[in-house]
């Protein structure tokens, strides 16, 4: 068989940033919202696609996702690090700059928070990777926030709003 050179092979290469239509059917969170975190279904549990929601379009069912590796957005983030199985959280963690960030699809999170520095979901299934904690720009006017690390983890668990650099597609 002779080998064809197609003149329509690249989809996306340019400038490295990876925006995407994904239907809401194939996420993980049926109802996205812009700027939450998302998490592509996959037949293997913890090697989901994640991203960070740019757009949704409810007349179509589609979230324009960006899947771009590196990126960074401020994210809401839980300490849990443990579950008890099934139940509810039963370990927390001080959240720190280089810590892995996973997508946690958790019952128990709370309302519109999607990440945790948990490997596992109540079910003890494996979340997938979601980016990295890094510094962000500090709002008293130092270079970053690095100094007001480690974000603490709560006697029952905390959220903060952190920057995460994401592990992309």
């Amino acid at each position: 068989m002779t080998e064809v050179v197609h003149e329509d092979y690249e989809v996306s290469s340019e400038g490295a940033v990876r925006h995407w239509e994904i239907p809401y059917a194939r996420l993980e969170d049926t109802s996205p919202t812009p700027t939450s975190a998302a998490c592509v279904t996959s037949a293997v549990a913890g090697t989901e696609m994640t991203g960070t929601i740019l757009t949704i379009d409810a007349t179509n069912s589609f979230a324009v996702i960006d899947f771009t590796h590196s990126m960074v957005y401020r994210h809401d983030v839980r300490t849990v690090l443990t579950y008890n199985p099934g139940v509810a959280e039963n370990g927390w963690q001080a959240l720190n700059i280089g810590d892995v960030v996973y997508y946690d699809g958790s019952a128990s999170m709370p309302a519109g928070v999607y990440l945790s520095v948990s490997p596992l979901n109540t079910g003890g299934t494996a979340n997938p990777i979601f980016g990295h904690i890094v510094p962000a720009p500090s709002p008293t006017g130092f270079d970053t926030d690095s100094a007001l690390f480690p974000l603490a983890a709560g006697v029952a668990g905390n959220t903060h709003r952190v920057a995460v650099m994401q592990e992309g597609a």
